[in-house]
């Protein structure tokens, strides 16, 4: 049996296969303990279903443990241990900045003090040949150093490590064996760049002792949670993690490599949202996924774009990521006055604890305070109706609270106008900013409450429609459910290319050491040869020139360079050489994946099961809206808003003028009124 869970701000989302059906559930997160709150999911999973007690099962969790340690500066005291005149590296950085023009500008603090940076003394050439070799006594006395800086937690980073290792794997050793959580950068990034590889390792190094600690108290659960339940289950737990390539790693891995994990909950979303998009026929789609404390946002077009230059908390990171924009806009998002008068919403977020007003301890009107006093929840509350709603309470906060609007519900309609501010700039980033134009796109919209706001944002940005996938509230962990387990491995090679063909034997080489190591990590967690896939990627550039573009080596790369170049920048110079900088393998093991399974279909169309209608605003005016109950939808069947769609996850809001159907696989487009396509932006 194989169960996903997803850790979110305010829920915890689990699901889970039970005779051959899906299922979910939600429990209120506990961000002072995330690992309790995956116990109480998985412990109400088990209660509900018994399994045979030699069956094992896999537990798959995706967190955002590692991403709030990394913005809150909650990880670990870390000592930097690097090459003797580079300690500042970290401090001095690149000549990019986030304002260009502002003389005043606040770079991010580095994660590790001056007091906290040790040179050794020793030097590797750019060709990795020793011009000084790393003493014995130095190793020792490099040990005595980070004794003394109080240190839990290093990070060991020499100059061109990734030519040669040999001088950090030996002061690794030394401090392995004192005891501490040691990241080497030769084995979290084997790339030049001294800054990213630096600042790529020291995240790691910095997030190594709260991984450990959530992932180990998990494990703890996880090993006792077969004694502790009452009903039969199974002898074995096997933890894994998602990883912010849109893969999964063990939970061993996850802890020594946290730097893997800082997406892990929205990477799963992403996969989640193009297999909904697929099913239903949809390649070009911007995913959309709305939780209670942020939004992210990709593009997937034919594919899910990833990258090695993210920065996250304003440190670049230079691991494969999927390219997932983030901005700090919720059902939680907490709405205030500034010192102007302006209304602003988030990123403050209410949480689960004390959370919005209207689950009874929050004080502070959010997101979902809005949708509330406006009626889009009716009077049934969430979770269907197991998490009533106290909106009584929020309309008289609110009313405490609305500043210069005239009333609450010019108030709330001002919130969620704020919000949909934030969340359409998102998308315009990663679309319209990268040439992209998002008419061309479908919405796939998700998370608690990506419905409710999904069709204001899509009809902005004059896309083609909605697509509200099934299991909104859940499709994370649905697409944790669906993910592969991928290992990511890369070198720097710095070679020049004169020809594709000419290079074959060469790529041989290089790649084979890359595949045996994906491999061997795969063979330790189960997979046998046959179980096993391999892509191929090389970093190419014109030699001359600062950054590359990733292809794939196969065929005549050094023409997919060029066109690949072309396509991104306008222009090609194919009598220019071309350089080889990075060689990039992922080896995949493939998992078994739950399928939506298709609906059956309406016997009357026109005719959705609902239960009456509601009386709620939109866009400041009362209407008599459909309540429409989605376990009654079946395939086939269209509706017209206004409405309100309800399940168990989600909420979804269907406007004037919007019309829904829904599909074999029981997942609803909704599309707008027929319009003039119009070349203003």
């Amino acid at each position: 049996m194989r169960i996903a869970v997803d850790t979110g701000g305010t829920f915890t989302d689990c699901i889970f296969v039970r005779g051959g059906r899906l299922e979910i559930l939600k429990v209120l997160s506990q961000p002072k303990n995330p690992a309790a709150a995956i116990a109480g999911a998985v412990g109400k999973c088990l209660s509900t279903v018994g399994i045979a007690r030699t069956e094992p099962l896999d537990l798959v969790c995706g967190t955002t443990v590692g991403t709030n340690a990394l913005l809150e500066r909650r990880g670990g005291r870390v000592t930097l241990v690097t090459t003797e005149g580079f300690e500042d590296v970290l401090e001095i950085g690149r000549q990019a900045r986030p304002k260009l023009y502002d003389f005043f500008v606040e770079k991010p603090q580095p994660l590790v003090p001056p007091e906290r940076r040790l040179g050794a003394r020793e030097r590797l050439a750019a060709d990795g040949s020793v011009v000084t070799a790393l003493a014995k006594a130095e190793v020792r006395r490099i040990a005595r150093l980070v004794r003394k800086t109080g240190a839990d937690t290093v990070a060991v980073c020499f100059l061109f490590s990734f030519r040669d290792p040999e001088h950090e794997w030996r002061v690794a050793a030394a401090l392995r064996r004192a005891g501490y959580l040691v990241s080497v950068s030769y084995e979290i990034l084997p790339e030049f760049r001294e800054f990213e590889r630096t600042s790529t390792t020291v995240i790691n190094a910095y997030l190594a002792p709260v991984m450990s600690g959530y992932l180990g108290e998990t494990q703890r659960w996880a090993q006792e949670m077969p004694h502790a339940t009452g009903r039969r289950t199974a002898t074995e737990i096997r933890v894994r993690v998602m990883q912010s390539n849109g893969g999964i790693i063990s939970a061993k891995a996850a802890s020594s490599e946290p730097v893997r994990t800082i997406l892990s909950g929205p990477a799963g979303g992403v996969i989640g949202a193009q297999y909904a998009a697929r099913l239903s026929g949809f390649e070009n789609v911007i995913t959309f996924d709305m939780g209670g404390t942020s939004t992210d946002v990709a593009l997937a077009g034919g594919g899910l774009g990833t990258t090695n230059e993210s920065t996250v908390a304003g440190l670049p990171v230079a691991v494969p990521m999927l390219e997932i924009h983030t901005v700090g806009a919720g059902g939680g998002s907490i709405a205030r006055f500034d010192r102007g008068g302006a209304l602003r919403v988030g990123p403050e977020s209410a949480g689960a604890d004390p959370g919005p007003i209207c689950y009874g301890r929050g004080e502070k009107p959010t997101v979902t305070d809005a949708h509330a006093v406006l009626g889009h929840f009716g009077d049934r509350g969430l979770l269907g109706g197991e998490f009533p709603l106290d909106i009584q309470r929020a309309r008289r906060l609110m009313e405490k609270q609305r500043g210069a609007f005239r009333s609450i519900e010019e108030f709330a309609s001002g919130i969620l106008e704020v919000a949909n501010a934030v969340m359409e700039k998102a998308i315009r980033v990663i679309s319209i900013e990268r040439g992209h134009d998002p008419r061309d796109y479908v919405l796939v919209a998700f998370g608690g409450a990506g419905g409710l706001h999904a069709c204001d944002l899509a009809s902005s940005l004059e896309m083609r429609g909605v697509l509200l996938p099934r299991f909104p509230g859940a499709l994370s962990a649905l697409g944790i459910l669906r993910a592969d387990v991928v290992k990511d491995v890369s070198r720097t090679v710095l070679l020049r290319v004169e020809s594709a063909r000419d290079s074959r034997d060469r790529l041989r080489r290089l790649f084979r050491p890359l595949e045996q190591e994906g491999i061997r990590s795969l063979h330790k967690e189960g997979f046998r040869d046959s179980e096993i896939g391999m892509e191929r990627w090389l970093d190419l550039r014109y030699v001359g020139q600062a950054y590359e573009l990733s292809v794939a080596a196969a065929g005549d790369f050094v023409a997919a360079f060029h066109a690949t170049h072309e396509r991104r920048y306008g222009y090609a110079d194919r009598a220019r050489a071309v350089e080889m900088v990075n060689v990039r393998c992922r080896v995949t093991g493939r998992t078994e994946k739950p399928a939506l399974p298709r609906v059956a279909r309406a016997a009357q169309p026109e005719r959705p099961t609902g239960r009456g209608e509601i009386r709620c605003l939109f866009a400041g005016r009362a209407r008599g809206a459909k309540w429409i109950e989605r376990d009654g939808l079946h395939a086939g069947h269209r509706f017209a808003g206004p409405a309100v769609i309800t399940e168990y996850s989600a909420t979804t809001l269907v406007p004037p003028g919007w019309t829904a159907r829904v599909d074999a696989y029981g997942q609803i487009f909704l599309s707008p009124a027929a319009r003039r396509r119009t070349g203003a932006r």
